[in-house]
């Protein structure tokens, strides 16, 4: 059975201010920010939909949206003759809502008139800010057999992670009888769930609410109907636990949540592995984005090693290492790129902007000559000039200034950035 063929919508949660992805999120909202080289955090559920044939979605966020709106609307247009549609929702003012959204399910309460718009049976809540392939039919397939009220997707974790996650327990039917948030450590024992033997040789024995659930309309109109409850993973879950009929879906697959800087960064260099646990190379788990008429890229004696190099890069760099390497890229002669998230460029300089740069000693876009960068995410539209040095690590403290931020290590060059010759971080 495919979901098209029962009436889904799906919610995506584009987060608040993202303040612990920040500073890439100073000027766009979190599911906006770039990943992969050229692809945005939110192709990643609109590609799940889209792959389990789910076409009715809707996005919603409330900070720095313009970046967001720009790249949804010139990505995702459906046919004329089609009922598919993505849609963002921000936060507005109305006199039955005057204020932004106060958690997630006050957005999915708050956008609920744009929702009942349509016809549906089951609501599919995703976040913004997860990095996974999954088959939601599955998932749909396994709440309707089941005549769950709400299923949740699950995956099993560790004493080490569990703490961070709202950890649930099931019975022998896989409904969920017990739920906490965020437990402390001493109380996981009694936490300990059925998973598979796989998971158990892993040391995986607690199942974490993912953030993904699937809710009845009839029953997603009820709970919405209740101003006092904002957050589905603080109260709706919680309060729903011995009241409603909740399955529990075990996910075994990847899954990675992009919360803060250091996720982030590891997860874009873990595209570069031989194997990675994110494929983007697969035929049935295809990841959608903007299609851009971008020539093929340019090297010239350049070493490249287990890196990703998007289109339309000019690279004279003399090595690359386990990189990602974003659209319209420029890196000048004898530099060396090691580890490093490089976002690219929105556009290219032309013949003009290039000699009035140089007569004013303006570093061009892009990375310059002689420059050594490990450890380090470059965001978008950077000028690096010549000669230039970032290495980080755990030797750097956390530190921001109008250039650089600098997080668990991880040197984040800010969007824009003008970083002048011989200019050294170590």
């Amino acid at each position: 059975m495919k979901a098209k063929r029962k009436k889904v919508i799906a919610i995506i949660l584009g987060g608040g201010q993202g303040s612990r992805l920040y500073p890439l999120t100073a000027r766009r909202s979190k599911p906006a920010v770039p990943i992969g080289g050229k692809y945005r955090l939110v192709d990643i559920p609109i590609s799940n939909c889209m792959n389990s044939d789910i076409y009715k979605m809707f996005v919603l966020t409330q900070f720095n949206s313009a970046s967001l709106n720009a790249h949804i609307k010139n990505t995702y247009n459906f046919s004329i003759f089609s009922q598919s549609f993505v849609d963002i929702l921000a936060a507005e003012q109305t006199p039955d809502n005057p204020t932004w959204f106060q958690g997630t399910a006050d957005a999915v309460r708050q956008c609920m008139p744009h929702f009942l718009n349509h016809e549906f049976d089951y609501a599919l809540i995703l976040s913004g800010d997860q990095l996974y392939q999954m088959d939601f039919n599955a998932m749909l397939e396994a709440h309707i057999d089941a005549e769950a009220d709400i299923t949740i997707a699950t995956l099993p974790v560790n004493d080490k992670d569990a703490p961070e996650f709202g950890i649930l327990k099931t019975n022998s039917e896989s409904c969920i009888d017990c739920f906490i948030e965020k437990p402390a450590k001493e109380l996981l024992p009694d936490w300990k769930s059925e998973v598979s033997d796989e998971m158990k040789s892993q040391g995986k024995h607690y199942l974490a609410s993912m953030g993904i659930y699937i809710f009845n309309r009839k029953l997603l109109i009820e709970l919405m109907s209740n101003p006092e409850t904002k957050d589905f993973g603080k109260e709706i879950i919680p309060q729903a636990v011995g009241n409603k009929k909740l399955l529990s879906y075990q996910y075994e697959g990847y899954w990675t949540d992009i919360g803060n800087i250091d996720s982030f960064f590891e997860a874009n260099i873990g595209l570069t592995d031989d194997i990675p646990k994110f494929n983007l190379f697969d035929n049935d788990n295809k990841i959608y984005t903007r299609p851009r008429l971008l020539s093929p890229s340019k090297f010239h004696k350049t070493m490249v090693e287990r890196s990703l190099i998007s289109e339309g890069c000019i690279i004279h760099a003399k090595a690359i290492t386990k990189s990602v390497i974003g659209n319209r890229s420029r890196i000048g002669e004898d530099t060396v790129i090691q580890h490093c998230y490089v976002m690219g460029n929105d556009f290219y300089q032309n013949i003009d902007d290039i000699n009035e740069d140089n007569k004013n000693g303006i570093p061009l876009i892009g990375i310059g000559e002689r420059c050594f960068i490990d450890n380090a995410i470059v965001d978008k539209n950077c000028r690096i000039g010549n000669d230039v040095y970032v290495k980080g690590g755990k030797h750097l403290p956390d530190t921001s200034n109008e250039l650089y931020c600098v997080k668990e290590g991880i040197v984040v060059i800010r969007k824009g950035a003008i970083i002048p010759n011989n200019f050294i971080i170590k």
